[in-house]
C-alpha cells in the first residue's frame, strides 16, 4: 500500500512538474520565447543597420533567455512556420517584403491569432500599399528630417515598456514622419520637433508639410492591440552605432519584453482572414 502511495505521488508530481512547465512556457515572459527577426527589404533603399541591429537582437536572446531566428526569406511566411514563435521583430525592413499574397494572409492570420509584432525604425516604410499592414503598423512613413541630434519626450514613463527610458532623451537620430495614423495606437514616446534644425528652409518646409495636426510633437513610439495582435513600434534606431548604445539597446530590450508579456499563445480560430484585404473582423 505504501509503495502504491509512492507510486502515486512520484506520478502527481511529474504531472504538476508538466503542467508548471507548459503554463512557464505560455505565460507571456520572454525568458524561454522563440522570436523570428525579419529583415527582407523590397526594391529601394536598404539599411546598413541591419547586421548591427540582429547582432544586438542575438545578443538580449543570450541574455534574457529567449531564442532567435533570423531570416530575409519571405518562404517562412507560412501558418506552419509561424506557429513556432511569440513574437516577430521587423527590424529596419522597407517596401514590399512579402513576394506573395498568400504570404501575407499567412502573417495577418498569425496576428488575428495573438501573434506579437515589434517594429524597429524604417519598419513603418514596409508594404506601402497594403492597408491591413499600415493599419497594423500605426502609420506609414511619408519623410524624414536630415540626420541630427534632437528631443524626444517620453509620454508615459509608467508604462512597461519605458522602464529606463529617458524622460527626456537628446540623441542623434532621423526624425520619422508617416500619415495614415491608426486612431488606435497609444503613443509612449513623441519627436520633440521644436528641437530640429530649421535653419535650412527647405528642410523647415518640408517639416511643416509633414507634421500635419501634431503641432510640435509627431509620434515616434506606440503600441496598440490590434486583430488579436499586440504591436510595439519604434521608428528610432537608424544608425548602426545605435544597436550598441546602451540606452537604445535598453529601449528596444523593454518593447520586446512588453510584447512578450502580452503573449497568451496562439489561437487559429481567432484568424478569420482569407484574403489579405478581408474587412477588419472587429
Amino acid at each position: 500500500m505504501k509503495i502504491a502511495n509512492r507510486w502515486f505521488l512520484c506520478l502527481l508530481a511529474v504531472m504538476i512538474s508538466s503542467f508548471t512547465v507548459q503554463v512557464f512556457a505560455n505565460d507571456g515572459k520572454l525568458k524561454g520565447s522563440r522570436v523570428l527577426v525579419y529583415t527582407k527589404n523590397g526594391k529601394g533603399y536598404v539599411h546598413d543597420n541591419i547586421a548591427s541591429a540582429v547582432a544586438s537582437i542575438k545578443e538580449l536572446g543570450v541574455l534574457n533567455g529567449f531564442t532567435v531566428d533570423v531570416s530575409d526569406d519571405a518562404s517562412v511566411f507560412t501558418e506552419t512556420n509561424l506557429k513556432k514563435y511569440n513574437f516577430l521583430i521587423f527590424t529596419s525592413t522597407n517596401n514590399d517584403v512579402f513576394d506573395t499574397d498568400d504570404q501575407r494572409v499567412a502573417f495577418r492570420r498569425y496576428i488575428e491569432a495573438g501573434g506579437g509584432f515589434v517594429g524597429v525604425h524604417s519598419v513603418t516604410g514596409t508594404e506601402r500599399n497594403w492597408k491591413w499592414f499600415k493599419m497594423m503598423l500605426g502609420e506609414t512613413f511619408t519623410w524624414h528630417a536630415k540626420f541630427q541630434k534632437f528631443g524626444i519626450k517620453n509620454l508615459d514613463p509608467k508604462h512597461a515598456s519605458m522602464e529606463g527610458v529617458p524622460a527626456y532623451w537628446e540623441r542623434e537620430d532621423e526624425c520619422y514622419f508617416g500619415r495614415e495614423m491608426y486612431p488606435g495606437i497609444k503613443v509612449l514616446m513623441a519627436h520633440d520637433v521644436s528641437t530640429l534644425d530649421i535653419t535650412d528652409k527647405k528642410q523647415d518646409s518640408a517639416i511643416q508639410k509633414n507634421i500635419g495636426t501634431y503641432g510640435y510633437f509627431f509620434p515616434c513610439v506606440w503600441y496598440q492591440q490590434f486583430e488579436g495582435g499586440n504591436i510595439w513600434v519604434t521608428t528610432l534606431g537608424h544608425t548602426k552605432e545605435s544597436y550598441q548604445d546602451p540606452v537604445y539597446k535598453n529601449h528596444l530590450l523593454q518593447g520586446i519584453k512588453f510584447v512578450a508579456s502580452q503573449y497568451k499563445g496562439l489561437n487559429y480560430a481567432n484568424a478569420k482572414a482569407t484574403s489579405k484585404d478581408a474587412p477588419l473582423k472587429n
